[in-house]
């Protein structure tokens, strides 16, 4: 799988299949592995690209302060070096904060924007939680971490599966790219001074604003200030799931992705 350098890293990024591309950029302690589910749903008509985050997975972690608004550089470098001119772009959580700064700096290049589990800013709860998980892991083990970490991204439906959640702590304990410890912090950071909502307005684009009914980390009331603001927004609510809706509820995440795709196509 290939990477390229840009802005000073080595950015990792993986493409499948054929059609108009989408890129997936993924949030906070996650890399492109994340969409793995929701991928077979996207890409018999897409080119979808999925990105690792400076910082997390197989790119380059450099020890130093990260911004929402370079990690959106990260991503218009990769589609200078792939030749693309034209993408619908998709980020969950962080990932949409990376995606709304992408579309504010590079409108031209955005056929459609999709914002899922994402906000313009946090509030005090929000950020607190954000800025606790930056700080945490220096100071605990992997699996502790997601202990703390997991209750806040799952639905209790999703708790009561046997040996669920145990088996995603197994898999984040035994992750071959594990995320380094500075990593988390430094990306925490960006997600706490990121604010887009005096600039949604700018954001021209059609834009799905996709949310999880049981949502406790990006609440319904982030989505909505979204949607109120962006002027071509559509703002969906699932049922089914919380924050972490792209792994326990893939198929009804890619049901509401490709419809809205199709209408913009």
């Amino acid at each position: 799988m290939p990477k390229v350098t840009v802005n000073d890293i080595d950015l990792f990024y993986d493409i499948k299949g054929m059609g108009e591309p989408l890129v997936l950029i993924s949030g906070l302690l996650c890399d492109h592995a994340y969409w793995s589910l929701i991928l077979p749903f996207l890409v018999a008509q897409y080119q979808v690209i999925r990105i690792d985050n400076r910082g997390m997975g197989r790119s380059s972690a450099p020890d130093d302060p990260y911004t929402i608004q370079q990690m959106a550089d990260d991503v218009a470098a990769l589609l200078d070096h792939l030749g693309l001119d034209k993408i619908h772009l998709a980020g969950h959580s962080m990932g949409g904060q990376i995606a709304q700064e992408f579309t504010l700096a590079y409108p031209h290049k955005v056929a459609s924007l999709l914002l899922i589990s994402s906000l313009a800013k946090g509030d005090e709860r929000f950020n607190s939680v954000i800025e606790t998980w930056g700080k945490l892991l220096p100071i605990i083990d992997t699996r502790l971490y997601q202990k703390v970490v997991l209750p806040w991204i799952f639905t209790d439906a999703f708790y009561s599966i046997p040996d669920m959640v145990e088996q995603l702590i197994e898999f984040a304990v035994h992750y071959p790219f594990p995320p380094k410890t500075h990593t988390i912090y430094h990306q925490s950071q960006a997600i706490l001074n990121c604010d887009t909502t005096n600039r949604l307005k700018n954001i021209l684009c059609p834009t799905l604003v996709l949310v999880g009914q049981q949502d406790i980390l990006t609440p319904i009331k982030f989505s909505q200030q979204l949607a109120v603001t962006i002027p071509q927004a559509e703002l969906v609510v699932l049922e089914t799931g919380g924050h972490g809706f792209l792994i326990e509820s893939p198929d009804a995440v890619a049901q509401a992705m490709r419809q809205f795709l199709a209408q913009v196509r």
